[in-house]
């Protein structure tokens, strides 16, 4: 993980939702429809960060479901002003936070929400921004009961070949050109090997466009909002196949 998970801009809005307590996570949740229900997985400024829940709101609305925000850091929050701060990124110890929010760590969390989640509603999706890719991923696994009925992930950290391979649901993938974590060579392994697995797959390719884009994008650069406003309406589409 390097600099490009932190970078970004923060996007002007009040976020409508509340937080509340689901199956013990702490969340923030948007929406009413007891239907369908999308989870969305963090990046590095956490559940707490204003653009993550002005996409959440978005969702809520277009899709027409309850869009959920879990805390995946244990109630440890980098404040959103790093992203204004570039010289104070190198006083965090992201390998520390990391090591603290690993996979091993934060996995079964994210499972254990998601099993919650599908008793309470009739389709269940989820998608991952940066750090949350890989989960996206993992809570949409070869399943004879899986978890979700569809994943999105947009410029996935941490994510391995073979989450890649395993998955077993219908996947978007959100892809900017320039990005050290989905590297091209997991790029060529995603629209080599998901066409063989059997499952619906949509990859939305962004010339020209960075990490974090989607989710920390400049609303006052053109080619950024044009970017991430397609990302927004792609994921809402996408999930309007599966869930609704």
């Amino acid at each position: 993980m390097n600099e490009c998970c932190l970078k970004g801009f923060k996007w002007d809005g009040e976020p409508q939702g509340k937080e509340v307590e689901v199956n013990g996570q702490t969340c923030y949740v948007t929406g009413s429809n007891p239907d369908v229900g999308i989870i969305v997985i963090h990046d590095l400024y956490g559940w707490t960060f204003g653009n993550t829940r002005l996409l959440a709101d978005s969702y809520a609305a277009e899709v027409g479901a309850t869009v959920y925000v879990p805390d995946f850091f244990g109630g440890v929050v980098l404040s959103a002003d790093l992203i204004n701060n570039p010289a104070e990124w190198g006083k965090l110890d992201l390998p520390n936070f990391m090591e603290r929010n690993n996979k091993a760590v934060r996995g079964p969390e994210m499972v254990s929400l998601a099993k919650h989640l599908r008793t309470q509603h009739g389709k269940l999706g989820a998608i991952g921004y940066c750090y949350g890719g890989w989960a996206a991923f993992q809570l949409g696994l070869k399943s004879d009961a899986p978890l979700v009925d569809c994943i999105a992930a947009a410029h996935p950290t941490f994510l391995t070949k073979e989450e890649i391979s395993n998955v077993g649901v219908p996947v978007q993938i959100i892809a900017p050109e320039i990005d050290p974590q989905f590297t091209e060579e997991l790029k060529t392994y995603a629209v080599t090997e998901i066409p063989k697995l059997g499952v619906p797959f949509d990859y939305q390719y962004f010339p020209g466009l960075s990490h974090g884009f989607s989710i920390r994008g400049n609303r006052e650069n053109p080619a950024e909002v044009k970017g991430l406003e397609r990302a927004r309406r792609v994921a809402v589409t996408w999930f309007k196949e599966w869930l609704v």
